[in-house]
Formats: C-alpha cells, sequence, structure tokens
C-alpha cells in the first residue's frame, strides 16, 4: 500500500498507527527488512521509533541490558515536551515503577515478587478458576443461536478472570473491570487510570488487613517487601500483559479453528491453534521498548541514545532465518512471550487459560460457525496489538444451563461439611439494586457458594 512507503511518514518513517498497518502489518516488517533489521517507524502521529524485524537481532537487543535500558524516563523527545501528553501510546510506553519499566537491581527485586506469586498458580487451580467464568459467558448468549466471541467472550473472560486471581470483592471488581476496558478501548483513559489506581490501592488495603489466598496478598507476602505503590504498579503491569494478549490469543485462534483452514477440514488441535496464532498472529505485536544508552547500529539503521527501540515479536517470527523452525512450529525460536530478562513469567498460565476457554466453549457449543467469510473480519488499528475488531458466530440455540451444571459439579465436590444448605440459583432473585451491578458482582452473586 502507499501509505506505507518509506516516504509516507515524517522523516522516512512507515506508519504503524492506522487501517492499512492494521490490515496488512507485514508489509511494513518486509519493507523494513529489506533494508536492515532495524529501521524506522511512526508509532503513533508525532511518535518516533526504531522498529526490530529481524530475529537475531531483536535477541541482541533483549538480551543486552548494559546497551539497551528498560527505564522509559530516558525518552528522549518525551522529556523535551514533543510528546503530546494525550498520546494514545503514551499509557502502553510511560514509565511506571514496574519491573516492566526498570533496570538491574530494581527490576530483579520487582520480578521476583511476580515470578514468585505466578508460580503459586498451578494449572489445576487455573482451569478450576476459568470454567465456571466460561460457563456464566457462554450462557449469556447460547439462547440467541449468535454472539460476537471478541466482546461477548474472549474480551470478558480475562478480565473476569483476573478479578478472581487477584481477590477483588463485587464492587472493587466492578471497578477493575470497567475501568480496564477503558483504558484499552480508548474511552476517557486518563479518568479511568485514576479510578483504577484508586480501586486497586483499596484492594491492597483490603489485603493488608485480610490477607487471602490471591495473587494480591502473595505479593503482599514477598519477602521483597513492596510499598502499596509497587504493589499497585506491579498489579496493573500483570493485568495489562495478561488481559490484552489473552483477548487476542484467544480469539485468534478461535478464528482459525472456525475458518475453512481450521478443525473442521484439517482436524487442527487446539493446542496447534494456540501455536500457529503465537507464530504468525502474535497477540502482543510489536513491543518491550528499550532506550539506548548510547548511539548504536542496529545492521546498517543508528538508533540514537535515549530514542525507542521497539521489538517486533511479530516481524523476528517472520524473519525469513526462522523458516524451517516456523514450518515446524517449534515452540522454542517464536518470540511471542519475549526473550532476555524481562520475558514474560506467565507463559504457562497464559496458555493452559487460552485452552481452558477455548475447550469450554467448542465443548458447549459445538457447531460454532462463522457469521462472516473470513477475509471480511477486520482487524483493530494499532502499534502493538495484533487484535480483531469483532468474531461473529452462529449456532443452534441452546439452553443457559451450564452456570448450574458447574456449581452442583462444584458443590458436590466439597467436603460434606462445607457444603451450603442450598444451591444458589443462576437467576438471582430480584431485589431493589442500592448501585448498578458490573459483571464481576453478577457473576459473585451465582458463584458464591
Amino acid at each position: 500500500m502507499e501509505s506505507h512507503s518509506p516516504s509516507a511518514s515524517g522523516a522516512g518513517r512507515c506508519p504503524m498507527h492506522d487501517a492499512g498497518f492494521a490490515t496488512d502489518p507485514h508489509q511494513v516488517y518486509d519493507r523494513l527488512r529489506e533494508q536492515a533489521p532495524a529501521g524506522p517507524v511512526e508509532l503513533a502521529p508525532g511518535v518516533d521509533a526504531t522498529l526490530v524485524v529481524g530475529h537475531e537481532m531483536a535477541l541482541r537487543v533483549l538480551q543486552n541490558t548494559e546497551l539497551f535500558a528498560r527505564d522509559a524516563r530516558r525518552w528522549k523527545d518525551l522529556n523535551e515536551g514533543r510528546i503530546a501528553l494525550d498520546s494514545p501510546v503514551l499509557p502502553m510506553m510511560a514509565y511506571r515503577p514496574s519491573c516492566l519499566f526498570t533496570d538491574g537491581a530494581v527490576h530483579l527485586r520487582l520480578r521476583k515478587a511476580v515470578v514468585d506469586s505466578l508460580a503459586r498458580l498451578n494449572t489445576t487451580r487455573i482451569r478450576r478458576d476459568v470454567e465456571p467464568i466460561a460457563d456464566y459467558l457462554i450462557d449469556r448468549f447460547s439462547e440467541l443461536g449468535r454472539a460476537d466471541l471478541l466482546g461477548d467472550y474472549a474480551k470478558l473472560l480475562p478480565l473476569l478472570l483476573f478479578n478472581k486471581l487477584f481477590g477483588c470483592p463485587a464492587e472493587i471488581g466492578d471497578t477493575v473491570t470497567a475501568a480496564v476496558s477503558a483504558i484499552f478501548d480508548g474511552q476517557d483513559a486518563v479518568r479511568a487510570n485514576e479510578e483504577l489506581t484508586a480501586a486497586l490501592m483499596e484492594l491492597i488495603a483490603l489485603k493488608r488487613r485480610r490477607p487471602d489466598d490471591d495473587v494480591t496478598s502473595w505479593l503482599i507476602q514477598h519477602p521483597a517487601g513492596l510499598t502499596d505503590e509497587e504493589l499497585k504498579d506491579q498489579l496493573v503491569l500483570l493485568m495489562g500483559a495478561g488481559i490484552e494478549p489473552e483477548r487476542n490469543l484467544i480469539g485468534s485462534s478461535l478464528m482459525l479453528l472456525l475458518s475453512g483452514t481450521g478443525v473442521r477440514d484439517s482436524g487442527m488441535l487446539i493446542e496447534e491453534a494456540l501455536d500457529h496464532v503465537l507464530w504468525n498472529q502474535t497477540p502482543i505485536a510489536n513491543y518491550a521498548t528499550h532506550y539506548p544508552v548510547r548511539d548504536v547500529d542496529l545492521g546498517g539503521h543508528v538508533a540514537e541514545a535515549n530514542t525507542p527501540v521497539v521489538i517486533s515479536f511479530a516481524g523476528a517470527n517472520a524473519d525469513p532465518a526462522l523458516e524451517e523452525a516456523r514450518r515446524a512450529h517449534s515452540k522454542g525460536a517464536h518470540l511471542a512471550w519475549g526473550a532476555g530478562p524481562h520475558a514474560c513469567p506467565a507463559k504457562d498460565p497464559a496458555q493452559v487459560i487460552a485452552t481452558t476457554a477455548i475447550e469450554r466453549l467448542l465443548n458447549a457449543l459445538p457447531d460454532l460457525t462463522l457469521a462472516v467469510p473470513e477475509k471480511e473480519l477486520e482487524w483493530r488499528p494499532g502499534p502493538f496489538h495484533r487484535a480483531l475488531v469483532s468474531l461473529p458466530v452462529t449456532f443452534s440455540r441452546t439452553p443457559a444451563t451450564r452456570t448450574a451444571t458447574t456449581l452442583r459439579e462444584r458443590v458436590a465436590a466439597m467436603p460434606e461439611a462445607e457444603r451450603p444448605a442450598s444451591l444458589p440459583s443462576s437467576q438471582p432473585a430480584r431485589q431493589a439494586p442500592t448501585r448498578r451491578k458490573g459483571f464481576w458482582s453478577s457473576f459473585l452473586d451465582v458463584f458464591r457458594v
């Protein structure tokens, strides 16, 4: 497309923020790769960066912590006032005191708290938490015979799951769900960020008083001794690094399984679909922003000191040098989970979540069919993600009985002394609400056993 010629943006930079890039991002990756393993791009209007598209070069940047820092306070254009404070990429790039944006000893301390806390989430627990949420969401649309699997399922499931993992009570969880949704959708992000911050600080105060068996409590109890501000920012990191990628992984995998190249014609397994997406539709396609501590030559393109160097996980995965590994779908070669000291610490839980969510959906609605031809599906514009706008499907209408069945199974598995006297109804009794209930409090009304 002409819009992606090297001269299409300021200073010969390829734009990554328009509909053309969303439709065919690999045209940009290929064009840059023709010149060097890294090249100039525009992430948003007025936001210049270097994009690394070569696999070997990406590994060099990701693993060289002495030359490439993660601390966004180095960002020269931002410090000198050349980045608008309402820039749409600022929420993803601005400094936060989390393990994503720190270096050295501070990074090691914060990351250890996160890694150790996530390590306490085993496969059994994750599946146990995902399944009732999946059933609850499926029951909301199963009687209609149609749904948008992005908006009605893949988007909401990770949001509700993080409320569960963080141990959010009803009102805090409703605020977190609404605020995170608004931030990702670009709806008054400043106000939403303020509401999210207030809700998480309230959650932290609650868990300091009454710790429980959840990620928030584990982070509080960790020997690293995180402050409330540090706790808040690690929770924000976990949500940002988990919700958007999970939504895209589930959505793109379902698209593949429901398309002509998917499960019906080829017998593709869910795990194979996930791996295909990680290679070819990388959910977080471009991120891991670094700042060179000095001018550095990236194979023919010079990145100036303290300017953003963004890793294209999708571009690196498509590097011709990986053709054999890509053809074999070698899980160890792709960069969807990053690499080096900042590699994703939750890749195993993320895959369990996606697998369980997709299994639950396909088992409940076995005749799911795309409502539009695959070529008519649209991709959401943005420099960082690879995300569908929607995934409309049709299926045979089925009764919304899965929630009640799951409740009975959960109660039956309890020790007799812990079982409730009566099974909660999947349709809570009507009462005059004192506030408008959100998804999380509505879910808790059903599953409070």
